[in-house]
């Protein structure tokens, strides 16, 4: 069947998770993080995706602010770096994570095209709500879908469930793109066409399914998705 609902991850594939420690490190006000920040960033991440997996497995759920909070806290003590307003500056600005770049017109050009565009992500809808505002693309989103409303972290099935009780949808109608390469072979595995954002070039994860396509950045998803 041809794709009706395109649905993307957020953290990664629409926003820039580096951009928080980034930002902090070039406003000049924490020199610990001029040469620190790419090793925080990518700590940061990892844990932030880690404890989500262990809440998810061990049944002990909560929202992705805490996790958010708890693999900062890791990562800044793995670093040396103790400073309680490096804390507070780091977390304030993940609330408003620059898009990628191509993301606004990319997204444009699915809605005009009459496509559903939908974000599914590990996300608190307050998180994901000042994400969207932030980053201006609210006009060209149908709907913004949050674990919460399940109470369980990807990949579990239950959240891609919710995307065919949003828009009443075939799996195989669903374009879903995520740059966790992880999420993508889930979701495949799920019965949705699937894109990885591959950005770093890394190796494909060794799971029960594989992403449909691999691809470096989000400029070709209107093109896959028929448009």
């Amino acid at each position: 069947m041809p794709i009706t609902t395109c649905v993307f991850d957020a953290y990664g594939t629409l926003f820039d998770v580096a951009a928080a420690a980034r930002q902090a490190a070039e406003g000049g006000d924490f020199p610990s993080l001029t040469d620190a920040w790419p090793q925080v960033a990518r700590d940061w991440r990892l844990k932030q995706l880690q404890y989500t997996w262990l809440r998810a497995v061990a049944g002990r759920h909560t929202d992705f602010w805490q996790v958010t909070q708890d693999g900062l806290d890791w990562a800044l003590e793995a670093g040396g770096l103790s400073d309680p307003a490096l804390r507070k500056r780091l977390l304030d600005l993940y609330w408003e994570l620059q898009a990628y770049e191509e993301v606004p017109a990319m997204l444009a050009a699915l809605k005009a095209a009459g496509l559903n565009t939908a974000i599914l992500s590990n996300g608190s809808p307050e998180m994901l709500e000042g994400a969207v505002a932030s980053a201006g693309i609210g006009g060209v989103l149908d709907a913004v879908l949050s674990v919460e409303s399940v109470g369980i972290f990807k990949p579990h099935d239950s959240v891609y469930d919710l995307v065919g009780a949003r828009f009443g949808c075939a799996r195989d109608e669903v374009l879903f793109v995520s740059s966790n390469g992880w999420d993508a072979a889930a979701a495949s595995g799920y019965g949705f066409t699937t894109v990885w954002v591959n950005r770093a070039g890394e190796p494909q994860d060794r799971l029960w399914a594989a992403p449909g396509h691999v691809l470096r950045s989000l400029h070709d998803i209107p093109e896959l998705a028929g448009v």
